[in-house]
């Protein structure tokens, strides 16, 4: 199910939306304000950001900007305020949508549809096939070549970000916002760690990977076909 992040702070607002989204299949947590988000934030990791920009403390714009810092997530502005310029700033900032109030929630839906779809994170096909590993995100369960491979829930967590962006080199700082959260204050070497600990179990030697890869001064990449070229082979 697909994980998303609702600051606003109109309570009663939220509860009917949030209520509505649940009623649709998405897991939705509830932000009154930008630092709370903040909070949220540093322990957990949303498919998609719902942004008011009139709320208390640090407005929407300033919350765009500080996640922007940290993270790719998609965000969809969702606000009173229709000046072209807020608009215009919003989508400057790295805003990736905007919805004026009122809104249907329909419409609010299809939105965050699209934009779950344009990012590759829809909740569809939750068993992914890469090389000899299957990866069921739904019951969280790994397999290799057929057997059940124990993970630890951020083993999981990053092996299904690698796998899903098979081929992509990703640094460390994307892959702890990713896995960890965007303002979790997770040191890289701590992605390292957990890599060796995925090559310890899925690798078949794991001194010498040849799925999960570190591609040297750039981060690691995950290939579903041995890549036998050991420039691209490193341990941490």
């Amino acid at each position: 199910m697909n994980r998303i992040l609702l600051v606003e702070d109109d309570g009663d607002l939220a509860r009917i939306v949030a209520r509505y989204l649940e009623g649709e299949g998405m897991v939705v947590r509830v932000a009154p304000s930008a630092e709370d988000a903040y909070d949220l934030l540093t322990n957990s990791v949303f498919d998609l950001v719902v942004l008011d920009i009139n709320l208390p403390g640090d407005d929407g714009l300033s919350a765009c900007r500080n996640l922007r810092a940290a993270s790719d997530v998609p965000i969809i502005f969702a606000t009173a305020r229709v000046d072209e310029g807020d608009r215009v700033a919003g989508l400057d900032l790295g805003g990736d949508g905007y919805l004026s109030k009122p809104y249907s929630l329909r419409e609010l839906r299809s939105y965050i549809e699209a934009l779950l779809r344009r990012f590759g994170k829809t909740a569809g096909g939750s068993v992914v096939r890469q090389g000899p590993f299957e990866l069921d995100t739904a019951a969280e369960i790994v397999r290799k070549a057929g057997e059940t491979v124990a993970l630890a829930p951020k083993e999981f967590a990053l092996a299904t970000f690698l796998m899903t962006h098979e081929g992509e080199t990703l640094s460390k700082e994307r892959l702890i916002s990713e896995v960890w959260g965007a303002f979790c204050g997770v040191e890289p070497q701590t992605v390292a760690v957990h890599m060796s600990w995925l090559r310890s179990k899925l690798e078949d030697d794991p001194a010498h990977p040849k799925h999960f890869l570190t591609v040297h001064g750039r981060g690691y990449r995950f290939v579903a076909k041995p890549n036998d070229d050991p420039s691209q082979q490193g341990r941490l």
